[in-house]
């Protein structure tokens, strides 16, 4: 007779971890959703992570161990050892919270989501705040709705990647490898495609941050990976069958979000800015105006690329722009 299947099936690829993956292995497997299998790739580690491992007696932990070949390649080959419909991901530095899986799920199935994610804590290996990363942490955490999230996602993936809890389909539209953040690539790809995300109102997670963590010295998470990715989807996503966009910001975030655009074809009929300085000037050929000149001359067919960086800017943005029948998400988009 065939063993029933888990409800879900957690990921945790991991490599040289000795120090942390026990911690993060048991915060899954001791947590209140009990229904999953939990399922860990070794990554060719030199230290004792397997060792480590192994000392788990759970039937749940499904151990495995391959050459290194790096994240990516252990994070597909977990996925093709998943047995169930949902998958979740875990990195091996990090830790669930005791109802994390439990709230995950029942977002997902209450509110009809294909990926589900929920709030962050940022902290090191103590548990202590990590102070620089705080205005960070605000972001993710304000970040919710599925609009919100599609409206964002050109800043920065607006979900912790080892946070996430999605069907099985989008695991299996396995990571690219390249010069890019693969999980960054993997999430725009789904949200691409239609995948509709929401985030439990409760904290799941705790991101611990180190000065060797892979995403802190990697070249695949380098500012100029993140902007080849982001402008990757972006003309295959939003931007395929637009021309003609508005640019509002034109100071140190947005210029070069301008130089991109021209260098592309795109038509800039205008740019917008705050700054009184910038007011009647022409950048790069076009002619910066004032918010209150957008009012009276706005088409709601136009597309709007907000490139700002300023605390509270965004929001401004969005809601001065609602007023005129410009969504987050549809016809407005914010990048970085």
């Amino acid at each position: 007779m065939n063993q029933k299947k888990p409800l879900i099936s957690v990921l945790l690829p991991a490599y040289n971890a000795a120090t942390t993956v026990l911690a993060a292995a048991r915060s899954i497997l001791e947590g209140t959703f009990k229904d999953l299998e939990l399922v860990v790739v070794d990554d060719g580690s030199t230290d004792r992570t397997f060792e480590t491992l192994k000392s788990i007696s759970d039937p749940r932990l499904v151990l495995t161990r391959t050459p290194h070949q790096g994240v990516v390649a252990a994070a597909n080959k977990a996925a093709s050892m998943a047995q169930a419909q949902w998958i979740a991901r875990m990195d091996a530095d990090d830790l669930s919270h005791p109802h994390r899986l439990e709230k995950q799920w029942e977002f997902a199935e209450r509110n009809r989501c294909d990926i589900v994610s929920g709030l962050v804590r940022i902290v090191d290996l103590k548990g202590h705040p990590v102070q620089s990363m705080r205005r960070y942490e605000d972001w993710l955490n304000s970040l919710r709705t599925h609009e919100d999230l599609l409206a964002n996602r050109f800043i920065e993936l607006p979900m912790v990647n080892p946070s996430i809890l999605a069907r099985r389909e989008f695991f299996l539209n396995k990571c690219r490898q390249g010069d890019f953040p693969e999980d960054y690539d993997q999430w725009l790809s789904a949200l691409q495609i239609g995948a509709r995300a929401g985030k439990t109102e409760s904290f799941i997670l705790d991101w611990r941050d180190r000065p060797n963590r892979l995403t802190r010295r990697d070249t695949r998470y380098k500012r100029e990976a993140f902007d080849r990715c982001k402008k990757h989807h972006l003309l295959k996503g939003p931007l395929r069958d637009i021309r003609k966009i508005i640019l509002w910001g034109v100071g140190q975030t947005g210029k070069p979000w301008l130089t991109w655009l021209l260098k592309e074809d795109f038509e800039i009929p205008y740019a917008i800015d705050v700054s009184p300085k910038k007011m009647g000037q022409c950048i790069h050929g076009v002619k910066v105006i004032s918010p209150e000149q957008l009012r009276r001359i706005y088409e709601p067919e136009l597309f709007v690329l907000a490139a700002v960086g300023a605390f509270g800017a965004r929001e401004t943005i969005a809601g001065y722009l609602k007023h005129l029948g410009c969504i987050p998400g549809r016809n407005l988009w914010f990048v970085a």
